[in-house]
């Protein structure tokens, strides 16, 4: 029977869901989190390791020499040296499009909450300010309208195409600064380069992967070529984002808005400057967290290592 190690389980099932179906599979040594220190202690023996965000290196894998297979349960896996796996032909699966309905659904959550101010009326009415009011109704800060808007979405997969979906059905013009060709996309969505995607959106959505060349995506420069009623969402990764740039921008009023879900490090430190930032919202990397996203994440982690056992390997990142 196989030994299975899952490293850090509790982020995707924190007791809510089932780990029955990965211990029909093999031998299971299930821990919520794992320090560096301690992978290859709990690691030694096996020959499947699942991970979430645990780093697995080159030297981690040399010291592993049971390893056969490693099952990242999530989409993004740059956690683990790909390069390295391969070079041991050790497995590498990954999760993908698991999220992509939650993601999206995060996406105008955060732009919905901007645009009617949503949090900030709710607390104004709990502190008594609407009933001392001498009007039916209240408000202080601008309230915007969706329909008509632009929307600019970089990065037009999965969960930028769903994005792109929601936003047609409120009503707004899409625009995205992707790989495709303007032949590939529907007619609702106009492609566009970055720069005029930047300058001429209302909004601008980050669903790009986080590589060399799109770390630091927006920057002073970019953020400078947006309008000053323009919010920014990024459900993407931290590091697209320069954080010290965005809050210089917040804070100058270069920008209206920002809605983010994930930050350069997580958790933050408590001198981010982001969490300081005017009209910067933050929520703490849970879009893709929902119980229906965990329960396919879940679903296809098992898939995932039934198919390495079977000699049937399904999502392998490390061909």
């Amino acid at each position: 029977m196989s030994k299975i190690c899952v490293l850090d389980g509790y982020a995707g099932n924190p007791g809510d869901l089932s780990w029955e179906p990965l211990k029909a599979l093999g031998e299971c040594a299930i821990y919520d989190r794992t320090t560096p220190e301690e992978v290859l202690q709990r690691a030694a023996d096996a020959e499947v390791v699942l991970t979430n965000k645990v780093v697995l290196t080159a030297e981690t894998m040399a010291a592993l020499p049971a390893l056969k297979y490693i099952g990242v349960l999530a989409t993004g896996y740059n956690i683990v040296d790909v390069d390295a796996a391969r070079e041991r032909g050790i497995v590498v699966t990954n999760i993908p499009a698991y999220s992509t309905d939650s993601v999206a659904q995060m996406v105008f959550a955060h732009i919905l909450n901007i645009a009617q101010q949503v949090r900030h009326h709710s607390d104004e009415v709990r502190a008594g300010r609407w009933s001392n009011n001498s009007d039916f109704c209240f408000w202080d800060t601008p309230l915007m309208e969706l329909r008509g808007k632009k929307i600019g979405i970089v990065g037009l997969g999965h969960t930028g195409y769903m994005t792109a979906r929601i936003a047609i059905g409120f009503g707004m013009k899409v625009y995205a600064y992707t790989s495709k060709s303007p032949f590939q996309l529907p007619p609702e969505i106009k492609k566009l380069e970055l720069d005029e995607l930047f300058s001429n959106c209302d909004i601008v959505s980050l669903h790009c992967p986080l590589t060399e060349q799109t770390r630091h995506l927006v920057n002073a420069g970019r953020l400078k070529q947006m309008k000053p009623t323009a919010i920014l969402i990024n459900t993407g990764r931290g590091p697209l984002v320069n954080e010290q740039e965005l809050a210089d921008a917040l804070n100058s009023g270069t920008i209206y808005a920002a809605g983010v879900d994930v930050l350069s490090e997580e958790p933050p430190r408590a001198d981010n400057p982001l969490l300081s930032a005017r009209n910067c919202f933050i929520t703490p990397h849970i879009a893709w967290a929902t119980r229906e996203a965990r329960e396919r994440l879940m679903q296809v982690a098992v898939e995932n290592v039934r198919g390495f056992l079977e000699g049937k390997v399904i999502n392998n990142v490390a061909k």
